[in-house]
């Protein structure tokens, strides 16, 4: 093979990994999860943080109430805690969420990317994370909420460090 050859090849296999990369990264499976790349892209969509939907019903053999009425956990390992327990701003947190917004925060909506595992671990962008408001909070203060793409729901009062499943029958 001559050197014109070797150097044809050469450029013909960077053209090639040059265009895998961008159809990678276009097709979202490439988005980093680094979070000064999520608050970067935060940025420049605005002061509006994408405005999820209201969790999709999950499929059966997940946490919705099977036939029998008995409800099944995504995680049995974590804590559960009933919606009807949890302070009056989660519920109105978990209405906001059911509506689709508006939220009170630019952040909420935002993909919570569970770093410390605390949660079952699944794909990038499957959890959103929401802002339950804290009375005499200057800031979001450290209560949140954060949805799974199947539905499930969990609760958090002191920012990540612990979580419940908030089960929906009571």
């Amino acid at each position: 093979m001559t050197s014109r050859n070797r150097l044809l090849v050469f450029v013909a296999v960077v053209i090639l990994a040059i265009a895998a990369a961008a159809g990678y990264l276009l097709s979202g499976k490439g988005s980093s999860s680094h979070p000064k790349a999520a608050a970067t892209s935060t940025a420049t969509a605005g002061s509006t943080a994408p405005k999820p939907s209201a969790p999709k019903s999950s499929p059966p053999g997940s946490n919705t109430p099977a036939p029998s009425g008995t409800w099944v956990p995504a995680d049995p390992e974590l804590a559960d805690v009933c919606r009807t327990k949890l302070p009056s701003q989660a519920q109105d947190t978990l209405g906001l969420i059911a509506k689709g917004g508006p939220y009170p925060y630019n952040r909420d909506g935002i993909v919570f990317e569970n770093r410390e595992s605390r949660l079952p671990r699944k794909a990038g962008g499957y959890y959103h994370e929401f802002t339950v408001v804290t009375p005499g909070s200057n800031d979001r203060g450290t209560r949140r909420v954060v949805t799974g793409g199947a539905g499930e729901q969990y609760w958090s009062p002191d920012h990540y460090v612990t979580f419940q499943e908030i089960d929906p029958r009571c």
